[in-house]
């Protein structure tokens, strides 16, 4: 077990702690748990139960993650821990996000330093490591300590996350976090509390602060038939990203039925097209078609020439067509991490 960070003891309740780092905020008795089941009481001290645990760890394609505008074709060390501080009824990661209540001596996985995930991370020729799968923010003490050495060794750090942390944990991660993503689930708050077990407000205001603190920011959302996939609440996520930085830029992708979520059809390519018009129309310079290789939706095209600048099949870079960050054709500046 490992101290945690961001917790403070009560004065009202003996041997209770408030954990500070997420949004849901757990008041914590002694001997319990918080809601992401990782984070544990013992006499009014709160422990990571996962630190150095890892149950994944994958060279990804950082298209997978998705981000599109980060080191395009590059590979990213990816790994992850058990829980999560989300209740989400379509995870696709659930056997490792919900994993239920285990035994605080001997959670799930391997153990690892983050000595072992930098060196593995160099071994296969990464450019970054990316802490994904499940909700990053819940294993935050060791995603930092890994975070810390990786930038002494050159390397980037990216977090695939729900946004849902508080914002002390986004101030101390931002100066090591060179990328995010961020999934806009839903811009309602119903669809939170009712699919995600959450609320909407934290995490439109841990994109707006990611953006402000000068992390490079993706917005991901995964259209649901008949839960978020109406013209007027994709035109909220639009209006909103855009607000931010036009610049921005948004997956929009494909759901398809699994864990308690089976009663919704998979997401047409219809809606994706839809959803990406909405996009574009709100001054959005980059909209991406997710989860459907080879409907030409994934393709980065200059904003100003409309000139094609990176061709892709699924996460696979097809071809790179810019030079130094700019369109070859019309030398505007492309928004992204290109180096």
């Amino acid at each position: 077990m490992h101290e945690a960070q961001f917790y403070i003891q009560s004065k009202e309740v003996e041997n209770e702690v408030h954990c500070e780092l997420c949004a849901h905020h757990c008041r914590i008795k002694e001997g319990h748990r918080g809601l992401c089941g990782v984070r544990e009481n013992r006499q009014g001290i709160l422990y990571s139960l996962v630190y150095g645990w890892l149950v994944a760890e994958h060279v990804d394609p950082i298209e997978k993650k998705p981000l599109f505008h980060f080191l395009p074709g590059s590979q990213s060390f990816s790994i992850s821990t058990v829980g999560c501080n989300f209740r989400c009824r379509h995870c696709q990661n659930f056997s490792i996000s919900q994993p239920g209540l285990f035994a605080a001596d001997h959670p799930p996985g391997i153990q690892r330093s983050p000595q072992d995930v930098v060196a593995k991370a160099i071994a296969y020729n990464c450019q970054s490591i990316s802490y994904t799968y499940v909700e990053p923010t819940i294993f935050f003490e060791f995603a930092y300590d890994c975070c810390l050495l990786a930038h002494e060794q050159n390397l980037k750090n990216v977090f695939v996350s729900n946004g849902y942390m508080g914002e002390k944990v986004t101030r101390k991660l931002a100066p090591v976090l060179d990328a995010i993503n961020i999934d806009i689930k839903a811009f309602s708050d119903d669809f939170y509390r009712k699919i995600c077990g959450a609320r909407l407000q934290p995490v439109l205001e841990n994109v707006r602060l990611m953006h402000e603190l000068g992390v490079w920011v993706e917005i991901t959302t995964l259209i649901i038939p008949g839960l978020n996939d109406s013209e007027a609440e994709l035109q909220q996520i639009a209006d909103f990203i855009a607000s931010i930085d036009p610049a921005m830029p948004w997956h929009v992708t494909a759901f398809h039925p699994t864990y308690k979520l089976t009663d919704r059809p998979a997401t047409p390519v219809e809606s994706l097209q839809k959803a990406q018009q909405i996009g574009i129309a709100a001054g959005l310079r980059y909209v991406y078609e997710g989860n459907v290789p080879g409907s030409g939706g994934e393709n980065t095209l200059c904003p100003s020439c409309q000139a094609l600048l990176i061709s892709r099949f699924g996460c696979s870079i097809q071809t790179n067509r810019l030079v130094d960050g700019s369109c070859p054709q019309c030398r505007r500046s492309i928004a992204g991490v290109w180096k």
